[in-house]
């Protein structure tokens, strides 16, 4: 037929008895209609008319068709008029399940409709609470119906219904619950009922009864205007019994609260705009009652931005107030940048980048004790760079740069800083270059090596800037330099503290390794290594001449086997400051185990958040005992005192429609009591509560907080 096309994806033998093609090692069929809609037939064994548009599939049958996925051991299938006996099918993304016979499609309106078969949400071969029904009509996208339909839970029916519909679309209600006992709380339960009005507007009540703190609630509002932005708005009240001190040895007022407002909207092609509004009554009021949130965020920050792309340049407009006043926060009342990304200048070996913004700036202390200060600051930062290949293997690339910074009047309680400009010039060049060598003869079963290709990548880049006119010490701290245990971005415009700028005459040398191999027809990365440091050729008080020296490695001997490993060494006086490494086993879907350690040297040259290092040891292993049950524990032990710090145990259960979460957790604090907790969890196949492995990375959120 015209504007059709039927074809295999996989070796086929030509049956010429029965005018067939047969695949028996595995096979995939792809057809594309006059539309341009795409079906793919996949499985152990195919055997399909390219004249008919048969096919009869065995084995691990999966269909792909529209937004559908049917799966099925054996499935007869006509690629013409899309008629299908024996499948069992997945509607997109929502798990909902129903089979069938004689499964016949509508082509003009695309319902599908099957005779004798049931719909359920459980992802099992022999369901428990299903829905039979004569006859099963299919709207992909919107809904099931089922007509003369009984409830069964198990063998036994339990409702007749003549007509029954489910909506494809999320649910327009429900109600989360998660009870448990925690000694800063004692028993509680955690719950919210969700309200789903329409396809743009939804309503949310959190309701949470903790018998130490008491009862705690708040209403939420999340919106999708389409094209005018997506959002939510949440508000959260209790009147804590219990609310301690903050962090200036104050107490804490018990009538807490927080309120938030995000929102994000795409106003055409590479036009944004997002707002963000966070504010609390005290410090400690998300660590205390949202736990999840604080551990991605213990400050979260309140803003406004515009920022709008072109091809070359960027113009971005960001505001920052302080919002709460206990935190540190330097305010951007706005700032405007004008971005210029790396770009070629005309046909010439030169390209150009740039930096330039404008604000008013106000640095606010936590403490309310230090005195703030602000000041109206431009800052222009302009580059040439050239770059050339010499004997087809060496990258150089010299740049030039220079940046100009004025600043207003700045005033404070004790000192004022005149009006005044600074001047800055650098210069410097980068090195680089990459040796490979192939063999595609070395094969290996153990190391599932498939040939093997060894990327070696050596490089340095050099960066020399004069003496300010005006140094650091002149100048009021805004974007100021902050402690870090990696090395930070030495050239420009990377390098954006920009009122720490100061002299600089360092090389940053690097090597880079790299070992490939080919997995399943892709390239994966036998080994990644990384090595570098800073030779500092004119030192700054209390430096050494070369900077600690960075390892980072990746090894996968296998897809299932990886290990991470992330050092830090002081070469002067041979100490090892840094040591982070990971290695994961996953060889199958029943068990997996990860064991990290991580060692950090005392540094007091960090500061006080800093001076205490660590010696602490991960362990973390998932066992899945059969379809219905699975269990999980992680430990973080500390080897400098021995102390077990913190202990999660988890038993999952497999409920079909339902999956359930035993949790139990033990910390030890230190200072003050432990704080154990025991919680359970509920979550609905069909929605789930958390995304896949969110738990694993953050088990606080099988404890409901």
């Amino acid at each position: 037929m015209e504007g059709e096309s039927l074809s295999p994806a996989s070796p086929f033998e030509f049956d010429f008895q029965n005018q067939t093609m047969v695949a028996t090692n595995g096979a995939m069929v792809t057809y594309r209609d006059e539309d341009g809609a795409e079906t793919v037939l996949s499985a152990n064994f195919i055997s399909f008319s390219q004249t008919k548009g048969d096919a009869i599939a065995d084995g691990s049958v999966t269909l792909r068709q529209d937004k559908l996925v049917w799966m099925s051991d054996h499935l007869e299938y006509n690629f013409f008029s899309r008629r299908i006996q024996g499948a069992q099918f997945r509607v997109g993304t929502t798990p909902y399940y129903a089979t069938g016979i004689n499964l016949n499609v509508d082509k003009s309106n695309q319902v599908y409709v099957a005779s004798n078969g049931y719909l359920t949400a459980d992802d099992v071969a022999n369901p428990f609470l299903k829905i039979r029904a004569k006859k099963l009509r299919l709207i992909p996208g919107k809904a099931i119906q089922a007509h003369n339909a009984v409830l069964y839970m198990g063998r036994i029916p339990i409702m007749y219904f003549p007509y029954y519909s489910r909506s494809l679309g999320p649910h327009q209600s429900y109600l989360r619950l998660a009870p448990g006992y925690r000694s800063l709380y004692g028993p509680y339960i955690l719950s919210q009922y969700q309200w789903r009005i329409d396809e743009h507007f939804g309503l949310g009540m959190d309701m949470d009864y903790r018998q130490k703190r008491g009862l705690g609630f708040g209403p939420q509002v999340r919106y999708d205007f389409e094209h005018l932005g997506q959002g939510q708005v949440k508000f959260y009240y209790t009147h804590d019994d219990k609310p301690g001190i903050d962090p200036q040895g104050n107490p804490i007022d018990p009538a807490r609260h927080r309120i938030s407002f995000d929102h994000q909207a795409l106003i055409r092609t590479n036009l944004t705009f997002k707002v963000a509004i966070h504010e609390q009554a005290d410090p400690y009021m998300i660590r205390d009652f949202f736990e999840s949130e604080y551990r991605k965020d213990v400050q979260p920050k309140s803003f406004v931005e515009i920022s709008q792309f072109w091809r070359n340049f960027g113009l971005n407009v960001f505001a920052q107030p302080r919002v709460n006043t206990f935190y540190e926060t330097v305010e951007r009342l706005p700032e405007v940048k004008l971005t210029g990304v790396r770009q070629k200048l005309g046909a010439s070996p030169f390209y150009y980048d740039s930096e330039s913004s404008l604000g008013y700036y106000r640095h606010e202390y936590a403490d309310n004790f230090t005195n703030s200060f602000d000041a109206f600051r431009a800052d222009t930062y302009q580059q040439l760079l050239f770059h050339q290949t010499y004997g087809g293997w060496l990258n150089v690339t010299p740049r030039v740069g220079g940046r100009f910074t004025h600043y207003s009047k700045t005033d404070s309680r004790n000192y004022t800083l005149d009006e005044q400009d600074r001047w800055v010039f650098n210069t410097g060049a980068e090195f680089s270059t990459k040796f490979t060598r192939t063999w595609k003869g070395i094969k290996n079963q153990f190391w599932d090596v498939d040939g093997l290709r060894h990327i070696v990548e050596p490089s340095a880049n050099y960066v020399f800037v004069p003496e300010p006119d005006k140094r650091p010490p002149d100048l009021p701290q805004f974007d100021s330099l902050l402690n870090s245990y990696r090395l930070l971005p030495i050239d420009y415009p990377d390098f954006n503290s920009i009122d720490s700028i100061d002299a600089r005459n360092v090389m940053r040398l690097g090597l880079r390794n790299a070992l490939q191999t080919k997995r399943e027809d892709e390239v994966d990365s036998f080994i990644n290594w990384a090595l570098y440091t800073d030779w500092r050729l004119e030192r700054q008080p209390g430096q050494t001449t070369f900077s600690d020296f960075y390892s980072d490695l990746d090894f996968k001997p296998r897809k299932w086997l990886i290990l991470t490993s992330e050092t830090r060494f002081d070469l002067p006086h041979s100490d090892l400051k840094e040591a982070n490494h990971f290695l994961t086993l996953q060889p199958n879907h029943t068990w997996s185990w990860s064991i990290g350690h991580r060692f950090l040297q005392d540094d007091p040259a960090m500061g006080t958040d800093y001076t205490l290092g660590n010696n602490l040891i991960i362990n973390r292993v998932y066992y899945r005992f059969n379809e219905n049950w699975a269990a999980r524990a992680s430990q973080h032990y500390e080897a400098r005192d021995g102390k077990l710090e913190e202990q999660y145990y988890t038993l999952y259960r497999d409920l079909r429609s339902w999956t359930a979460a035993l949790t139990f957790r033990w910390r030890d604090n230190r200072v003050g009591a432990d704080d154990f907790t025991v919680g359970v969890t509920f979550s609905l196949k069909a929605f789930p509560l958390y995304s896949l492995d969110s738990d694993r990375e953050n088990p606080s959120l099988l404890l409901g907080y």
